[in-house]
């Protein structure tokens, strides 16, 4: 089957404010450079649906859904709205589109298991919203659009999903929803001693997590233990129905949020390799904080899972969508990263504590 790539027109030109590390343009640089490569076409292009309050309420309590849609009506928020519910904070700010976007996000997701529904491969950049908690916001998250579209599978009558994570941050709120399970094995790669400050190596979630906390500067060799020892394994060993691969963009060494060194070939690599271990996948973006990488990762994710040629040097008509980019952070992006879409490897030395830490897991199978 073809492979799905969901979009929407809320992304465009929708920010969390100026200074936010989400003000910079993401999906939509996405769409706009796989179609300047001609990787995009109609047929495979689906518009996002917004997904209705009462279909947020198999995670989100109803106080908090109903307090995000009044925060957007409002664009304000009282003292106690904040307390309770994280609206209105610096990581969570009030802006025009609080409940439609990430809504968006949602309905892209529960389109993307049923597009799966009988085999096949769904791409949702704009999901992927990992940290969003029953009742409140967290970590630019409003609402957890991996936890509605992963029940929305076994609702459809899967009995296994695998949700893997490839975000330098931990995905606490996709493992407060799926503690103890027996249906979902939830494996996530991220930075140790970094927010959430969850995830442990320890933490089994109940028997349904993998946690693997990476040291700073896990690099693509150590990346490559982790897939092949563990992260594959487990998948494998679980015989999923689905897997849904959250993809953040945020482990690559040029993001401002994290202290990793990888390349986006890693990210490639573990698209390629799942692909082949479910009939159904669905892969989302999630974090991701600098506008050039993000864009070409992301791009180099299509462009996997549409079985494209990915080119040593872009065209002039791809490069000019990465040279009309801007930051906040006033950086000069280098040559590399205005004229390629492909890292060079970013390989190293593999650490004991890593290779301790792919053992643990790697036994638990």
């Amino acid at each position: 089957m073809e492979p799905f790539f969901i979009g929407s027109q809320i992304y465009r030109g929708s920010s969390y404010g100026r200074l936010h590390p989400l003000s910079i343009p993401r999906v939509p640089t996405v769409i706009d450079l796989c179609r300047a490569m001609g990787w995009l076409d109609e047929a495979r292009y689906r518009t996002s649906p917004r997904a209705k309050p009462a279909a947020l309420l198999g995670f989100h309590t109803p106080d908090y859904v109903q307090a995000l849609v009044a925060a957007e009506a409002a664009q304000e928020v009282s003292d106690a709205v904040r307390l309770r519910h994280g609206l209105g904070d610096m990581s969570n700010p009030v802006f025009p589109e609080m409940y439609r976007r990430p809504a968006t996000a949602v309905g892209g997701g529960l389109l993307a298991a049923e597009l799966v529904a009988q085999g096949g491969v769904v791409y949702n950049p704009g999901g992927g919203t990992h940290h969003g908690l029953p009742d409140r916001a967290s970590g630019f998250c409003y609402l957890n659009e991996p936890v509605l579209t992963i029940q929305r599978l076994l609702a459809m009558g899967l009995r296994r999903v695998a949700y893997v994570d490839i975000d330098a941050h931990h995905c606490d709120g996709v493992a407060v929803a799926f503690d103890g399970s027996d249906a979902v094995r939830m494996i996530s790669v991220h930075e140790d001693r970094r927010w959430p400050f969850t995830g442990a190596l320890e933490d089994t979630g109940g028997g349904a997590a993998f946690n693997l906390p990476v040291p700073r500067g896990f690099n693509d060799s150590e990346f490559a233990l982790a897939l092949d020892e563990m992260i594959l394994p487990a998948v494998a060993a679980f015989a999923p129905d689905a897997i849904y691969l959250q993809c953040g963009a945020d482990a690559v060494t040029e993001d401002p949020l994290s202290r990793l060194a990888l390349s986006n070939r890693s990210h490639w690599r573990a698209v390629r390799d799942l692909s082949a271990l479910a009939p159904r996948l669905i892969v989302a973006g999630g974090g991701g904080y600098n506008p050039w990488t993000v864009a070409r990762l992301w791009s180099g994710v299509w462009a996997t899972l549409s079985g494209q040629e990915i080119p040593d040097r872009l065209p002039d008509i791809a490069s000019a969508v990465l040279r009309g980019l801007g930051w906040v952070r006033k950086v000069q992006p280098s040559e590399a990263l205005l004229t390629t879409l492909r890292d060079a490897p970013r390989d190293g030395p593999v650490r004991d504590e890593l290779r301790r830490g792919v053992a643990q897991l790697r036994a638990r199978l």
